[in-house]
C-alpha cells in the first residue's frame, strides 16, 4: 500500500515537515527557506503526504519577487524511503493544479518536472540567477516568456 492523498500543511505538521526536509536535502538550508518563506509571508501553499503519522513529501509554493503575480516551486522533498514511487511527481502537479491560471518556475531536472507540466524550452528567454539549464515553467498558453526572474530574498541563502 501507498499513500493515496495530498492534503495542506497544518501547523502543527513544522517538525516533521523540518525533519524531512533536513533528511531530504542533508542539511538544513531547504529547512530555512521553508521557514524564512512562512516568516516573511512570501509563501502562498505547502502541500503534504501524510502516511502512517509521518510526513513522507511534502512541497512549497512561494511568490516571486518578479516578475509579479509568479510563483516558484521549492522545495519538493520525498523521504528517501518513498522515493521512486512517482510520490515527488504527484506533489509537483497537485501544486501545479493549485496555481490555477499562474506561472509556476522551477529549478530542477528536466527531465522530471516536464512530466509534472513544466517546460523547459518554455522557459528559454529567462534571465535567473540560477542556471536557465535547470528553470522550467509552468503556465497557461504555449508562449516562450521572455522576463527576468527575481527570488524572494530567502533564497539567497540556500
Amino acid at each position: 500500500m501507498k499513500p493515496e492523498f495530498v492534503r495542506a500543511f497544518r501547523a502543527s505538521d513544522v517538525p516533521a515537515v523540518e525533519t524531512l526536509l533536513r533528511a531530504a536535502f542533508d542539511g538544513a538550508g531547504e529547512a530555512g527557506l521553508v521557514q524564512a518563506l512562512r516568516a516573511t509571508g512570501e509563501m502562498v501553499v505547502e502541500l503534504v503526504m501524510p502516511w502512517e503519522g509521518q510526513i513522507i513529501a511534502h512541497v512549497a509554493l512561494s511568490r516571486m519577487a518578479a516578475p509579479d503575480g509568479w510563483l516558484c516551486l521549492a522545495p519538493l522533498a520525498v523521504a528517501a524511503d518513498w522515493r521512486g514511487q512517482g510520490l515527488g511527481l504527484r506533489m509537483a502537479k497537485a501544486a501545479v493544479a493549485l496555481a490555477v491560471g499562474r506561472t509556476v518556475v522551477v529549478l530542477g531536472r528536466p527531465a522530471f518536472y516536464a512530466r509534472a507540466g513544466f517546460s523547459h524550452v518554455r522557459a528559454g528567454r529567462l534571465t535567473s540567477p540560477y542556471p536557465i539549464a535547470e528553470t522550467l515553467v509552468a503556465r497557461p498558453g504555449e508562449d516562450v516568456v521572455e522576463a527576468a526572474l527575481i527570488y524572494p530574498a530567502a533564497f539567497a541563502g540556500v
